[in-house]
């Protein structure tokens, strides 16, 4: 990174430290302070050499404390800024990284600070406490300054986006590539050396709490859009930490919560599925930053694992940055996987296995005590110890630390943060998750001036909290649903409101096992809804999931509408007049009845704060929503597992006659399957061509279809291919997804999609656990969905 000298000019103004006129030379900081230009020191040395000459000047205790987070104000540190107090800290002598700190966390009244805003404030406050590490500490090793970022940065009025599961229902990559960019300008303006994301764990448990914060169920998709952030992000100067590795987002049943373990994946299936996309977002994108996760795999928990932290990611993979654990992930090893007798053990074995960084909401003293004591009782390795060290130095040096430690401009934030081009930005995005699940009879869009009474309904009609959720920005207003409806009908129509129920009732989650009666409550609210409903002319029903029933911690039994949603509906529908359902959830939901009986079903996902606005659009016709699912909708939680890709015969129906025919006693089939997303208008898929059809192994396959809009109205379509096997040595997927596009098209306009299939789109992990390509003809299929085939074509491997 190239040095900024008026950022000297800047700090001489701002600071009166008694070294500032002897450590910030032209060009370069003497950071040790011993008056000469040190090779760590010089801006034209090689970052490995820079990295080896400073290591060399570190004393052990200098080396520990560059093996721990610092958990920001509000979560461990008392001070918004430096004290006298520090000085006797154990980060007197540096500190790997400051995570979250001055952000104000949303809903957390304790991390609240004056110094997240304005954006200029809080870039000063972070210059603040970087110079004092620079300048107070005897080598002045930068602070890595790190945050959330998986939908927006978690910083006070940042650029809010939606919810990742909502982020992937886009299928558009050069977007996620753009918001990636968003989130890396934005923590770069304000200070921020290291974003923690992208999440690219596949969600393949459709009870998890946590699939609102992955992209989906498949794992080139995740990858893809996985690698467009990573770019984005990467692209402005700072580091990207992609979680979490590995195999963590299917403990067992789907539990969360205090359970988080014991994934029952198979070898292949782990390298195929789980670990595919951290592969190739490391090899194709190369983020600084992997977050090594809490569960174990196969009797070893992964944050003490060799294999995971050395042997895949850094000698297979070739990751070249530093592995922070999640929080408690390490006391996790003795706590709960019991494979330690104590924390110290459980140290010494996630520092041998290839942990750089321990992160938890405690005070990091314990844990760099322990990788002391472990040196110094010769249980550990100073070798293993400056290894860890020299992956942490390196980062820093990658990402500009020792060229310039501070923000150059911190007044110039205040025109970097939530510019009105990202708000413009963020609105797009919300627009293109929405998911057209259902239109009979095309009831939507709805005509303005066709209503003289809109009933707007439902426990999500006017909520705004579930559009911020967890990890992302805070204090930004939000449109609910209600006040976009008003806003675009305005004096056109008479709108109502009724709320009709709460998400959840009382004595949930007991009554979706335990049937209990409506209580008188809730029977009043629902008659209430009806009353409305009976006078109105049509009824748009929010409902769905909010922040408390999806999410971290939030796993659940039953995939139905919670509460009394369900009876609502009903009610709503009973009333004759036509109903439309806008549905939220970070989750797919079994919402049979609704697939059944309702004429026109709206997903929303998990939108942004601009939720509103962008579903009155859609609900309207100002907007033709074109996203797709990015994760299979089972009919019951009784047919889970079930998502894509999966293995011949493992989702097949169970037939009433015939062979192995019994009778019905299952539901066969998804409620919706990968992929899937309607339009307002209709498109045609024409004219493949797969070229070669013969070729080698290693050679590239070129496949093109041609695409119309046949119908009225400008709309976008993704455009999805698959590939089959041939007859190999070891079973298949039946098929999987290897390109994805998504276009736009006005009426009558035709569009030619390219897809190029690389020798890795096609390679499987064979019988010795080898990859290689297998010999064969191939199937290429292309289409609207996973199930919606428009174009069917081959080519043959010899």
């Amino acid at each position: 990174m190239k040095w900024i000298l008026p950022a000297v000019a800047c700090f001489t103004a701002t600071f009166s430290f008694a070294q500032q006129k002897t450590i910030y030379q032209k060009g370069w900081i003497d950071f040790n302070k011993n008056g000469k230009k040190d090779i760590f020191e010089d801006t034209t040395q090689s970052v490995d050499k820079r990295v080896e000459d400073l290591l060399s000047q570190m004393t052990l205790e200098e080396k520990t404390c560059q093996m721990a987070t610092l958990y920001g104000y509000g979560r461990v540190l008392k001070d918004e800024l430096p004290t006298a107090a520090w000085k006797t800290a154990i980060w007197k002598d540096g500190i790997a990284n400051i995570d979250e700190h001055l952000n104000s966390l949303p809903f957390n009244p304790h991390a609240t600070s004056e110094h997240s805003f304005p954006f200029s404030k809080h870039a000063r406050a972070i210059n603040t406490v970087q110079k004092w590490f620079v300048e107070e500490t005897r080598l002045g090793i930068p602070v890595d300054f790190t945050n959330e970022g998986i939908h927006g940065l978690t910083h006070d009025r940042a650029t809010s986006l939606p919810a990742p599961i909502s982020i992937g229902a886009t299928w558009n990559k050069q977007m996620v590539r753009q918001a990636g960019e968003i989130v890396g300008r934005e923590a770069k303006a304000l200070g921020y050396t290291n974003v923690y994301a992208p999440i690219l764990d596949p969600a393949r448990d459709q009870r998890w709490g946590r699939n609102v914060e992955c992209y989906g169920e498949d794992p080139y998709l995740i990858a893809e859009l996985g690698k467009a952030m990573t770019l984005g992000i990467q692209s402005q100067g700072v580091a990207a930490t992609i979680k979490h590795f590995a195999v963590y987002s299917v403990p067992k049943g789907g539990r969360d919560g205090e359970a988080r373990t014991d994934p029952h994946v198979a070898p292949r299936e782990m390298h195929q599925l789980y670990l595919y996309p951290f592969k190739k977002v490391i090899q194709e994108a190369a983020p600084l930053g992997v977050m090594s996760s809490y569960n174990d795999w196969d009797g070893v928990p992964v944050t003490g694992s060799y294999y995971f932290l050395t042997e895949l990611l850094r000698q297979q993979y070739g990751f070249r940055g530093y592995v922070v654990s999640d929080s408690r992930a390490v006391e996790y090893i003795y706590e709960k996987h019991r494979v330690a007798k104590d924390f110290k053990e459980a140290t010494r074995q996630a520092v041998e296995a290839g942990l750089n960084v321990w992160t938890n909401f405690d005070p990091p003293d314990a844990y760099i005590n322990n990788i002391r004591e472990l040196v110094r009782e010769g249980k550990l390795s100073i070798k293993v110890v400056d290894d860890r060290v020299r992956d942490v130095l390196r980062v820093k040096f990658m990402v500009g630390l020792f060229n310039q430690p501070y923000v150059a401009d911190p007044a110039a934030a205040d025109k970097l943060v939530h510019t009105a081009k990202d708000e413009a930005f963020s609105h797009e995005m919300n627009r293109e998750l929405l998911v057209l699940l259902k239109n009979e009879n095309n009831l939507l869009p709805l005509k303005k001036e066709g209503y003289k009474k809109i009933l707007v309904a439902g426990p999500l009609a006017d909520a705004t909290k579930y559009t911020i959720s967890r990890y992302g920005p805070s204090n930004n207003p939000v449109t609910s649903v209600l006040a976009g409806v008003k806003a675009l009908v305005g004096n056109r129509a008479e709108i109502i409101y009724e709320k009709g129920c709460e998400v959840t009732n009382e004595g949930w989650p007991e009554t979706e096992i335990i049937d209990a009666p409506l209580s008188k409550e809730d029977q009043a609210s629902i008659a209430q809804a009806v009353a409305r409903a009976n006078e109105s002319d049509i009824i748009i029903a929010v409902l769905g999931e909010d922040e408390k029933t999806v999410g971290e911690g939030l796993s659940r039994t039953s995939l139905d509408l919670p509460g009394r949603q369900e009876q609502l509906l009903q009610a709503l529908y009973a009333t004759g007049k036509p109903v439309v359902l806008v549905v939220a959830t970070g989750q797919p939901l079994t919402i049979n009845w609704a697939q059944k009986y309702v004429p026109a079903i709206l997903h929303t996902g998990f939108p942004g704060p601009s939720a509103g606005r962008a579903i009155a659009e859609a609900l309207f016709g100002d907007y033709n929503p074109g996203g797709k699912l990015t994760m299979t909708y089972p009919k019951s939680t009784g047919q889970i597992e079930f998502n894509f890709p999966f293995k011949p015969g493992s989702h097949a129906d169970q037939p009433p006659k015939g062979r192995n025919g019994a009778g019905f006693t299952r539901a066969n089939g998804a409620l919706y399957p990968f992929g899937f997303g309607l339009s307002y208008t209709t498109f045609k898929y024409e004219g493949i061509k797969v070229s070669p059809q013969q070729l080698h192994s290693q050679a590239i396959v070129n496949v093109e279809v041609k695409v119309t809009n046949t119908g009225s109205r400008k709309g976008d379509e993704v455009v999805q291919l698959y590939v089959k096997h041939p007859i190999t040595n070891v079973i298949t997927y039946v098929t999987q997804l290897r390109g994805f596009e998504r276009i736009s098209l006005e009426p009558g306009q035709t569009k030619t999609v390219q897809f190029t299939l690389q020798p890795d789109d096609l390679s499987i992990l064979d019988q010795n656990m080898k990859w290689n390509v297998p010999e064969g003809t191939y199937e290429v299929f292309i289409g609207s969905s996973s199930e919606d085939i428009r174009q069917k074509g081959e080519f043959t491997i010899r």
